[in-house]
């Protein structure tokens, strides 16, 4: 403990020496951390970061649906789904490997444009996420199911459950636990780049602090969006980095003889 009491004084010595404590420091206070100036903009970035967290919200339960959907017709067995499992494993190859902000603008202005219908921004950027995060999902989803010893699922086909009854009574319930610390990890992901809906047009945080920057000319309202993402984002990290830990002790506990 005292240790670690010295080495933390230490190191917030030499942050001071070298940072604060610099002729710089002041510009770089003045631009980036301007409490009038965040106090000025705060309204209208946490308005927006509303905005950001309705997105979140949607795009959370769409990806989740669509996710399941597509990793339970990849782990579809026998050569009559094969068709289905390409199209499937295509989906999933093109879209992890699109960059998001290229779906955010094929989405945002490309099928308002083939449609000629005006659509709200919130849906484009509800289907964008979705498009691109169900096939992250989907495959953590399939890992997990896959991590099923086979023997399950032959178990339950012998006591007549369906593949559907099969799937939702006996290898989802024990693949979850394998793969709720990914899933959680691309949920925090997920978070960060409902920022990038800003893109679309709409006013959400990142847009709103781009207008107050423009209007005060200083960074604060940028630094001040950051946060309210850090902000959210810290609880789903340590609660990931809870779980993770209980199920490493968990199974060293198992393995002790």
């Amino acid at each position: 403990m005292l240790v670690a009491i010295v080495s933390t004084l230490a190191f917030a010595a030499i942050v001071w020496v070298t940072v604060i404590d610099t002729p710089g420091w002041a510009a770089v206070q003045q631009a980036f951390f301007d409490p009038q100036v965040a106090l000025q903009a705060l309204p209208r970035v946490w308005n927006g970061f509303l905005f950001n967290l309705q997105v979140l919200g949607l795009s959370v339960i769409s990806v989740g649906l669509v996710a399941l959907v597509l990793a339970s017709i990849r782990t579809l067995r026998g050569p009559v789904f094969f068709p289905a499992r390409a199209l499937v494993a295509g989906y999933t190859d093109i879209f992890r490997g699109l960059p998001f902000i290229i779906v955010a603008y094929l989405v945002g202005f490309g099928l308002p444009t083939i449609t000629n219908t005006r659509i709200s921004v919130l849906w484009l950027g509800v289907l964008a996420i979705t498009l691109t995060y169900s096939a992250y999902v989907a495959e953590v989803i399939r890992a997990g199911i896959e991590a099923v010893h086979p023997s399950q699922r032959l178990a339950a086909r012998a006591l007549g459950l369906s593949h559907l009854q099969t799937l939702r009574r006996v290898v989802l319930p024990q693949a979850l636990r394998k793969m709720t610390p990914p899933l959680m990890n691309d949920f925090i992901s997920m978070q960060k780049d409902v920022g990038l809906i800003s893109i679309l047009g709409a006013v959400d945080a990142v847009r709103a602090a781009q207008i107050e920057a423009s209007q005060s000319y200083n960074f604060t309202p940028y630094v001040l969006a950051g946060i309210l993402f850090i902000l959210m984002a810290i609880p789903s990290i340590r609660l990931t980095d809870w779980y993770t830990a209980r199920l490493r002790e968990r199974e060293q506990q198992g393995s002790l003889l």
